[in-house]
């Protein structure tokens, strides 16, 4: 009877969209990739991921958002054609959460967490090809949709103006700050980042702002593309990876520029993480673009290693990276890593 019962529960849950995964990566004959103390191997392939994400994993093309609360640490990310999947805080297990039709068959080009006045946590996500921004609860909950902005007031001639005119909105990632949601633009002509007020979460109202920065350019304070953006823990600081210039630009929250943190030229990052005084950056390309994408590990802003996932760690699809994040379990240090076109998924493990 008590078999039979773990049967049946595992069942359920099945049935509800949930999946349980715990499987090592194959044997990748003792190879490692980076230098000093930053060294990695693989510890987790595609195969660690549910049979749906497995399925649709070809066409990813976001990134991960990670749950920093103390004793939580699970990490987020959607595929298109599958929906939410959620990273167990010890990494050794995934799951997919239900999620939305709106949400499922569109993709998700990065994800984000914030935390509401009370504590609780939200989810969101950027359909770059839905133009809109989606907010979940933490179980994948849809509860809010932000669209197009029209007949708003962005603070801002040139948005002002492209979004009059009819120009796309392209959201390709989201941070919150203050009680405001920052949006990056760059797949879009505007390559402007946008911000939204949340005035309040219960039920959720949140209405386009008259703030405004960026725009295309070369210039201090412009993008190539800004692909990524990132609020550093513990800061009130936007960093804005801006792909074909191979830098971080660096704002204030109320869109003043501060600063470039430059990275190898032709790198093409598209999105940098923290933990503590460390930094991952997921690139495109590398300098040698007849060589797989690399992921740079920085200290204090300084690289100090280079992991190469399909020239050393046998990854043949790690052509691109779109996005990594660094996690901390039990001491040891971690890389979640998505590549793109194709699109792959691997946990990397620090061997120092």
């Amino acid at each position: 009877m008590k078999r039979l019962g773990i049967s049946t529960s595992f069942l359920a849950l099945a049935a509800a969209g949930w999946f349980f995964t715990s499987r090592p990566a194959p044997a990748q004959g003792g190879r490692t990739s980076g230098s000093g103390k930053y060294k990695f191997k693989v510890r987790y392939t595609s195969g660690h991921l549910p049979e749906e994400a497995q399925k649709v994993l070809k066409g990813a093309h976001g990134g991960f958002a990670v749950d920093l609360r103390p004793g939580k640490g699970e990490s987020y990310f959607a595929l298109k054609g599958a929906g939410i999947v959620r990273i167990s805080g010890k990494l050794d297990s995934t799951q997919m959460l239900p999620t939305d039709e709106s949400m499922k068959n569109t993709n998700m080009h990065n994800a984000g967490i914030w935390y509401g006045k009370d504590g609780t946590p939200y989810l969101t996500f950027p359909g770059n090809e839905s133009a809109k921004v989606f907010t979940t609860a933490i179980n994948g909950k849809l509860l809010h949709t932000l669209g197009k902005p029209e007949g708003v007031d962005l603070g801002h001639p040139v948005p002002n103006k492209y979004f009059a005119d009819g120009g796309p909105f392209i959201p390709t990632d989201m941070e919150q700050l203050d009680g405001m949601m920052y949006v990056a633009t760059g797949y879009s002509k505007l390559d402007y980042v946008l911000t939204a007020r949340i005035a309040k979460t219960k039920p959720f109202q949140i209405t386009w702002h008259d703030l405004s920065f960026g725009g295309k350019g070369n210039g201090p304070g412009q993008f190539g593309t800004g692909h990524g953006i990132t609020v550093p823990p513990g800061t009130k600081r936007l960093d804005v990876a801006d792909r074909p210039n191979s830098e971080i630009d660096r704002f204030t929250r109320h869109g003043q520029y501060i600063s470039t943190l430059s990275l190898p030229k032709g790198s093409f990052p598209c999105d940098i993480h923290y933990l503590d005084d460390l930094g991952v950056v997921g690139a495109l390309h590398g300098p040698d673009r007849t060589k797989g994408a690399p992921i740079y590990i920085l200290e204090k802003d300084e690289l100090v290693s280079t992991i190469m996932p399909k020239e050393d760690l046998g990854l043949a699809n790690f052509q691109h990276i779109h996005n990594a994040v660094l996690r901390k379990v039990d001491g040891k240090l971690y890389v979640i890593a998505q590549a793109w076109n194709p699109g792959d998924f691997a946990i990397l493990e620090n061997v120092d």
